[in-house]
């Protein structure tokens, strides 16, 4: 009895050791493809959700993996934090392991988000012009011409999805004598282009968080390669 008890833990933790060791392995893959595909200069962090995991790897689906890359710069513009979720990934357990920079790995939906930081708000805002986070909302301050004169001036911004980008527009702008302007978005109004975001996700709706501006996504149908 005790040897079969003995015997029992034995496959129990190889069990553990080759799940976590395929976890490893299809993690690894998913990572490369990614940095290949978004020339990344460090593989992102993925993490496969559910356990055991080889169950999901014999089925050749993975049900949610999470994919944080970090840093990157799409378009000339610099994200500072980039997040994502993969559902239903398929990938066949058989190519992974006997071809797996040919198999047809894809997701059926993705989710995610990127946070433009307000380094790069600033970067994007019109000469002069200086962004800062208030709360759940954005204001600006600098100069702005009123009557032919450069005068100082502070304004709280309206926040739009548009084609290709998102853009800023001035709801209310108080010159320094505490003086509002009458339509505002005359004085203020700027655009940055926000494309090509990574695995084809459109835009689905931002908003200002701590760190500068969060844009979330989604996508369906997503292939994981070039």
């Amino acid at each position: 009895m005790r040897k079969l008890v003995g015997f029992l833990i034995v496959l129990l933790v190889l069990g553990v050791i080759l799940d976590r060791v395929a976890v490893v392995g299809v993690q690894r893959e998913i990572a490369t493809r990614a940095m290949a595909k978004y020339d990344l200069d460090t593989p992102p962090e993925v993490t496969i959700a559910g356990i055991p995991f080889l169950t999901q790897a014999i089925a050749g689906r993975y049900d949610e993996v999470k994919v944080a890359a970090g840093k990157m710069t799409l378009a000339g513009v610099t994200l500072s934090r980039v997040d994502f979720t993969l559902y239903g990934v398929t990938a066949p357990l058989e190519d992974l392991v006997l071809h797996a920079d040919q198999v047809d790995m894809r997701a059926e939906r993705v989710a995610g988000v990127v946070v433009v930081p307000v380094t790069t708000l600033n970067q994007k805002a019109p000469q002069g012009i200086k962004v800062a986070v208030d709360g759940d909302g954005l204001n600006v301050s600098g100069e702005i011409t009123f009557l032919g004169q450069k005068v100082p001036a502070k304004a709280t911004m309206k926040i739009e999805m548009v084609e290709g980008g998102v853009q800023f527009v001035a709801q209310k702008v108080t010159l320094g004598e505490g003086v509002s302007v009458p339509q505002p978005e005359r004085f203020i109004t700027y655009k940055i282009p926000i494309k090509d975001l990574p695995f084809d996700l459109k835009v689905t709706g931002v908003k200002v968080v701590p760190e500068g501006l969060q844009i979330a996504g989604e996508a369906a149908d997503v292939p994981l390669h070039d």
